[in-house]
């Protein structure tokens, strides 16, 4: 897979839960029919935000963005619905290719070695990614909901 179609991919999978929170959100605050609709979809986008941001990580890391660029791609999953935006904003700007760099240059740098071994080996990367967005999440249910 690309990085522009992980991105991309991942990007709208962010929106479509934030989506479905603020239905959630709806049902909840202003029908008040059910929480059931925040208690799930609330859980969906959690675990989909840090995909998202984990994926932004590796996207900046193996294009080379600036630090203000990661940090907007970044700050684009608080927003609902701006990790659309912000892909259009990459896309625009041509800053995601359609190759991974890292796959063949040569790693310079403590982010790079291991953005370039998950990238060299895609089926370990996904497993690691999967990994790392479950233990992430588990972190955040230990520290709790937001304030």
């Amino acid at each position: 897979m690309t990085p522009r179609l992980l991105f991309r991919r991942v990007a709208i999978a962010e929106a479509i839960t934030w989506a479905l929170l603020l239905t959630g959100m709806f049902l909840k605050y202003v029908t008040e029919t059910t929480e059931l609709g925040v208690q799930v979809f609330g859980m969906v986008h959690g675990v989909v935000f840090v995909a998202y941001c984990l994926t932004t990580v590796l996207v900046a890391v193996d294009q080379r963005w600036s630090f203000g660029r990661t940090l907007l791609g970044l700050a684009a999953a608080v927003p609902p619905f701006f990790t659309v935006l912000f892909d259009w904003y990459a896309e625009r700007r041509s800053a995601i290719a359609d190759t991974w760099r890292l796959r063949h240059a040569e790693p310079s740098g403590p982010l790079q070695k291991p953005a370039a071994w998950l990238i060299r080996n895609p089926a370990r990367g996904a497993v690691t990614g999967v990994i790392a967005v479950v233990a992430l999440t588990g972190l955040a249910l230990l520290v709790g909901p937001p304030a």
